[in-house]
């Protein structure tokens, strides 16, 4: 008999419609996509290089359980860039932002521990802490305050057990910020209480506009910040990530790494040096600042057809959109429209349960011209479906 843990897990509605996406692909018809939150940009070509040099050069055995020192002194000096002063002994490499977050886990949880976190948010979450014998509480979501968390929230949902929090900014799948002085109110007041503050800024560098800060770092150092080389650094194959641990924190979380994954892939962080440099980074920039470029494209078009984006985004790639004018639920309307109109996007219910049936996400990652046939596909089912003349 299989646990009772693999069969409470729930499968991605996205991935279902990305497997039915495939299918029409397959019959030679063109697909918008929509659902997925992967850059459609592949990998810079400074970074490629360097991996194949690796591989040329044999460097394919293990490194030690906290990744590359070059790396992590590479990750610190990034950090200098922006004013923060983060000890390359407090940066440990991970196997993906996911593989963090289960280190993660282990370091802070215990069975019957109480980890919280937001609806809408990452689906994951709370799989990671289930893992450890932990729980979770899903604190829910307001549009008036910006698709994020107060200080109120979170004091009225700590319970005895609670350990901890986990926060993510630029969010998915809303795009965004914790407020600086929101961030700084609830991370004081979690510390007071004896719990940790995990902050999830895996799409830091995807930040459009005047951004309240680069790093929740610089509001407070004590935080457990979770980073990643897939979403800016547009390496999601790769499986790299990293974390931010405070100085005592070291010793147990590298020997959880050591019994858990024993080091991150190798050719993976040989490549990652070279997402540092000035010539890959000039890529990325340029990368970010069509997404903010995208996402103004996506969201006029979708309210000139009538849907409602309660708050724009601030960072990432995605769009949270209310598609309550349809007068269907959001997985309805998401499963009509790759079926009927090969247009893919990921329903609410993806992200928590929280009004889930009103909000669909679109992530823009995809060409303009995809953008534009999309928009023109949905306007057809609009009219189609009697909501739009």
């Amino acid at each position: 008999m299989y646990s009772v843990r693999s069969s409470e897990i729930n499968p991605f509605t996205v991935m279902q419609l990305l497997q039915r996406a495939s299918e029409f692909e397959a019959e030679g018809k063109r697909v918008v996509h929509f659902e997925v939150g992967e850059p459609d940009f592949i990998t810079a070509e400074p970074i490629v290089k360097a991996g194949i040099a690796a591989l040329q050069k044999g460097k394919t055995k293990y490194t030690s359980a906290q990744g590359l020192l070059p790396l992590r002194e590479q990750i610190s000096k990034y950090y200098a860039k922006q004013g923060l002063d983060i000890a390359v002994s407090r940066i440990q490499i991970t196997s993906g932002a996911s593989g963090g977050l289960v280190l993660l886990a282990g370091l802070l949880l215990d069975p019957g521990d109480v980890m919280l976190i937001t609806d809408p948010g990452y689906p994951c979450n709370k799989v990671f802490a289930r893992l450890v014998g932990a729980a979770t509480k899903a604190l829910y979501l307001e549009a008036e305050h910006g698709f994020q968390l107060t200080l109120p929230d979170v004091q009225n949902a700590w319970e005895d057990n609670a350990k901890s929090i986990l926060l993510a900014s630029p969010s998915n799948p809303t795009g965004t910020m914790l407020p600086a002085n929101e961030l700084a109110r609830i991370s004081d007041w979690v510390k007071q209480q004896g719990g940790f503050v995990i902050l999830d800024e895996i799409y830091q560098g995807l930040v459009y506009g005047n951004s309240p800060y680069s790093s929740g770092l610089q509001v407070n150092d004590d935080l457990l910040v979770l980073n990643s080389f897939s979403k800016f650094f547009g390496m999601t194959g790769w499986r790299l990530g990293w974390v931010v641990i405070p100085e005592n924190a070291q010793e147990r979380f590298t020997k959880l790494a050591q019994n858990l994954v024993i080091s991150p892939s190798s050719i993976a962080q040989n490549a990652a040096l070279a997402a540092f440099s000035r010539e890959a980074m000039l890529i990325h920039e340029q990368r970010a600042t069509e997404f903010a470029q995208r996402a103004q494209r996506l969201a006029k078009g979708l309210i000139d057809l009538g849907f409602k984006i309660p708050v724009m985004p601030e960072g990432a790639f995605y769009l949270y959109v209310d598609v309550s004018h349809t007068a269907m639920p959001s997985e309805e309307f998401c499963w009509r429209l790759i079926e009927d109109y090969q247009v893919a996007v990921t329903p609410g219910k993806d992200f928590g349960a929280y009004r889930s049936d009103q909000f669909v996400r679109f992530a823009y990652t995809t060409s303009d011209d995809s953008i534009d046939l999309g928009l023109e596909r949905m306007a057809i089912a609009l009219r189609d479906w009697g909501v739009m003349r």
